[in-house]
């Protein structure tokens, strides 16, 4: 029996990491103007928007794979926006998104789990990520998990949050401290805030180049 030549492992391993690239979603950057700022992040190409909602100061976009629905879908990224929240006394990013978790924790008391990241700066913007869960719940056809990668961002005069979602089985827990959402976190980045240049359109080349 040979043994492989170093080369020809070379040439074998080169080839499974085109493979891989080629397989792995490409993705684009999102740069969108919500409230005061612009809010920059990449998106995977495999997903697409499917509704976008501004009521008060309250914004919302989500977005799903290609082929699902905001009624049923397996992975979701949502966009929001909170207008004049930083003139909230005692609010900050952690708070924020515990007040989040708060929500998903109503809606399933017995299957709650959390699992926080931590502060973290986007830029120079001041954030905290966690992910968040619920291993059973009814919203949607069928009961099933759902737990979300929750980003929040502290903005100049506004909050903002990026939650990337994902169903499954419903379960006792959902699966808060899988690896894969600090890939997620990763491949959504990189994430930050910039102003809003009086006159410029998209696709907003201030904000581009300082990403």
């Amino acid at each position: 029996m040979h043994r492989p030549t170093t080369a020809a492992v070379l040439a074998a391993s080169l080839l499974l990491a085109a493979t891989a690239r080629a397989q792995a979603p490409q993705s684009f950057r999102v740069i969108s103007p919500i409230f005061g700022q612009l809010a920059s992040f990449a998106m995977p190409s495999d997903f697409v928007a499917v509704f976008e909602n501004t009521k008060g100061g309250r914004y919302i976009r989500e977005a799903v794979l290609k082929g699902e629905t905001p009624e049923r879908w397996t992975q979701m990224i949502t966009v929001t926006g909170e207008k004049g929240m930083t003139l909230t006394p005692g609010a900050s990013p952690e708070r924020f998104a515990g007040t989040i978790a708060g929500g998903f924790k109503s809606a399933c008391p017995d299957s709650f789990a959390a699992q926080p990241l931590g502060a973290m700066t986007f830029g120079r913007v001041e954030g905290f990520v966690a992910v968040i869960g619920c291993g059973r719940v009814d919203s949607g056809p069928t009961r099933h998990s759902e737990t979300a990668l929750l980003i929040t961002l502290k903005g100049i005069t506004d909050y903002y949050t990026i939650q990337w979602a994902e169903r499954g089985p419903e379960s006792d827990e959902p699966p808060v401290n899988d690896e894969r959402w600090r890939t997620r976190l990763r491949d959504l980045g990189p994430i930050d805030l910039c102003p809003i240049v009086a006159g410029e359109a998209a696709p907003y080349p201030s904000c581009v180049g300082k990403s």
